[in-house]
Parts: structure tokens; sequence; C-alpha cells
């Protein structure tokens, strides 16, 4: 599957439908206290960057960058819709919200997911893109059906 990243708006319906989905899902297989997954209004009051993957027009995944401080961010809302997982849509968007999160000078990256079997896959994409565990984060708890991860990110030369 060929896929194009775009940056989108969470008023877009095909992009806010992913989101929806996503937040379903979530919320289906989490409990609420285990559940950090945000509807598309709280999204946009945390500031975050959104992209879209889109194959042959139709958008397939979503990924969001929301600001931490100055130097950190924070992976959100990575979903790629069942008929496109294991076709790349999902490693595309990381890699943009990465490549961002660098031109941005963030020095680290990080982000929350589950622990249950639905999130395997989330979990091994990002181990395969240099993301490590590591404790909680920002908001965060410890939490059995959490996991996190973190990516340093490297300076361009010349950066303070």
């Amino acid at each position: 599957m060929s896929v194009v990243v775009e940056r989108a708006e969470l008023t877009e319906p095909d992009v806010a439908a992913i989101i929806a989905t996503h937040r379903a899902h979530c919320r289906a297989i989490s409990p609420p206290e285990s559940c950090h997954v945000m509807a598309a209004d709280e999204l946009a009051e945390a500031g975050v960057a959104l992209w879209v993957a889109r194959s042959a027009g139709a958008a397939v995944a979503i990924g969001a960058l929301q600001p931490l401080g100055e130097d950190e961010g924070e992976v959100k809302s990575m979903h790629t819709l069942a008929a496109a997982r294991g076709k790349g849509a999902g490693a595309a968007i990381l890699h943009a919200i990465v490549e961002e999160a660098g031109r941005r000078g963030y020095r680290r990256l990080s982000l929350e997911t589950g622990t249950q079997d639905e999130f395997r896959a989330a979990r091994t994409l990002y181990e395969r893109n240099g993301f490590e565990e590591c404790p909680p984060f920002g908001r965060y708890r410890l939490d059995p059906l959490s996991t996190f991860y973190t990516k340093r990110l490297e300076q361009p030369e010349g950066a303070l």
C-alpha cells in the first residue's frame, strides 16, 4: 500500500471518523481509569499537531504530537484502520511525528499505550522505531494496563 502523509485538521470528516473509531476502540477494551484516549475537542484543547496517512485518497491512519514542555512531546492518538494495518501507514505517521519533534527541538518524545494484546502491534511499532520502555511521565501514573515509552531525539549540529 502506498500512503501519503500530510498534516490534517481535526474537523476533516474522514479524520474525525478515525478519531472517533480510535476513541471507541480504546474505550471498549480499557476501563475508564486506564483509558487515556482523547476526544477531538480534547485534542484541540491540548494543542496537538495532527497527521493523516491517505491511500488512494482515503484516510487510513492518524497520529498526533502534543507538546509537553519546551523540549518534550507526546505521541497521541495513533490509530490505523483495521484494513490498513501491517502495511506501513502507522510507521509513516510515526516517522512524520518524530521528524516534527526534531524540528521543534524536542529532546524527548514519549507515549503511553496499552498492555493488552490489542496493543501488541503498536508496542512493536514503537520498539522497532527506537522507543524504549520508561516510567510514567507527565500526568500518567503506574497502571497495569499502561506501558510507557520514550525516545531521546538527537539535536541538530549547532543546537544548544
